[in-house]
């Protein structure tokens, strides 16, 4: 009985040893749950932190950095205690004693409070980073967009550069524009992380738009090549037709001169020799500007085509001038009176408006219109008296000139009603 009763007293005290070390194993699990939820928590909160500092610069975002760096330290030690604690008591040894379990379990548990406790503050911090956190995911969302969205515009640029090599036109100055994007395009792909959130979103745009503008000159030079080459088609069967029309007017001019005194022609003595000349300008100019326009001097090119213009329409109209007045001629000597009556009656409708609603008219508008009155009368009276070569070119001024009188003191009644 003595030894049995020893025997059991004996087994009471290995049963304590065992619950000892299974308190210290459990322990040892819920301290090491705890650093890996630790180590998860402090992962996911660096990917914030990284996220904030690749984006914000200002105050704020520098002191939630300062922040994180403390309580990194503070993570830093209590994963150093649990690791050395966790070194320090081999919980699975065969030979543990009650008293080394004991104090395993109690450094294990401080351990694994410390440890809650960091965890805590993490989730703490984590929750105080979000305003700063969502708006650099913003950024960064806007990243990937406004990164592709550039190289697109550099393709875009490419591929206009070539079409302009395809249609037989120089495009140095643009291939060297896109040459000096190229190290740009180099830092969007090397990407925000190493250059910045800020920092890449305006690369991404300034690239986007300098190669939109590339893109948009090389798409013109074709199109401006084409219209050139449209207008100076154009000029040049407008110069042919006016060589044409040139050799009409000296046929006109003798007409003229052959029927009519020198007042009604003299002044345009000179249009057979202008319109020549502006005849070898134009095809002068016109000349320029294929070259210009073979070269891509597209401003050169613009100019002088304006030109060839300005000199066409101007010897146009001499030569339209030389033709009009053989007909304007034609018609005074044949019937006079028609010039005259037309002018009477320009004169007596402004008379009529200048009376109406009135016992006497406005001296503004009765004395330029008895001086046209007596105008006509003398350009008549001229006519008349000029025996057998009128000055009709004369006559018809002064007709046109009285014609002109009346409707300016028309309007002028008309504006002041």
């Amino acid at each position: 009985m003595r030894v049995a009763g020893g025997g059991g007293g004996r087994g009471g005290w290995w049963r304590r040893s065992d619950s000892l070390r299974e308190e210290a194993r459990a322990a040892r699990d819920a301290a090491q749950q705890a650093f890996y939820e630790l180590d998860s928590a402090q992962r996911e909160v660096e990917l914030a932190v990284e996220t904030v500092r690749a984006v914000e610069e200002g105050r704020a975002a520098q002191q939630a950095l300062a922040e994180y760096r403390q309580i990194s330290a503070q993570v830093n030690e209590v994963s150093a205690e649990y690791l050395a604690a966790l070194d320090a008591h081999d919980v699975d040894a065969e030979d543990l004693d009650a008293a080394t379990a004991a104090r395993a379990r109690q450094t294990l548990e401080q351990a694994q409070r410390r440890i809650a406790a960091e965890q805590t503050e993490l989730a703490r911090y984590l929750e105080r980073l979000q305003p700063l956190l969502q708006r650099a995911e913003g950024q960064l969302i806007r990243v990937a967009p406004a990164v592709e969205k550039a190289k697109q515009a550099l393709l875009g640029a490419t591929t206009a550069l070539e079409a302009v090599r395809a249609a037989g036109l120089r495009a140095d100055d643009l291939a060297a524009l896109l040459a000096e994007l190229a190290p740009e395009l180099t830092r969007l792909n090397e990407g925000a992380a190493r250059h910045g959130v800020a920092a890449t979103l305006q690369r991404a745009e300034d690239v986007t738009l300098r190669a939109d503008a590339i893109r948009s000159s090389a798409e013109q030079r074709p199109e401006k090549a084409q219209e050139i080459d449209r207008r100076v088609a154009s000029l040049r069967t407008r110069i042919q037709a006016l060589e044409t029309r040139a050799g009409t007017v000296e046929p006109v001019l003798s007409e003229l001169r052959r029927r009519f005194s020198s007042e009604c022609w003299q002044d345009l003595q000179r249009v057979p020799v202008q319109t020549a000349e502006a005849v070898r300008t134009a095809q002068q100019k016109l000349g320029e500007a294929s070259r210009a326009r073979d070269e891509q001097r597209w401003a050169d090119a613009t100019g002088a085509i304006g030109t060839v213009r300005a000199l066409l329409e101007t010897a146009d109209g001499s030569v339209a001038m030389v033709h009009e007045r053989l007909r304007l001629l034609n018609e005074v000597e044949f019937d006079p009176q028609r010039e005259i009556e037309r002018s009477r009656f320009a004169l007596r409708d402004a008379q009529r408006l200048a009376m109406a609603g009135r016992q006497a008219p406005d001296p503004r508008h009765a004395g330029p219109l008895d001086a046209a009155v007596g105008r006509l009368d003398r350009a008549v009276a001229g006519l008349e008296a000029s025996g057998r070569h009128p000055d009709y070119w004369h006559f018809l001024t002064e007709l046109a000139g009285v014609r002109e009188t009346a409707a300016q003191v028309v309007a002028m009644i008309r504006g002041s009603h």
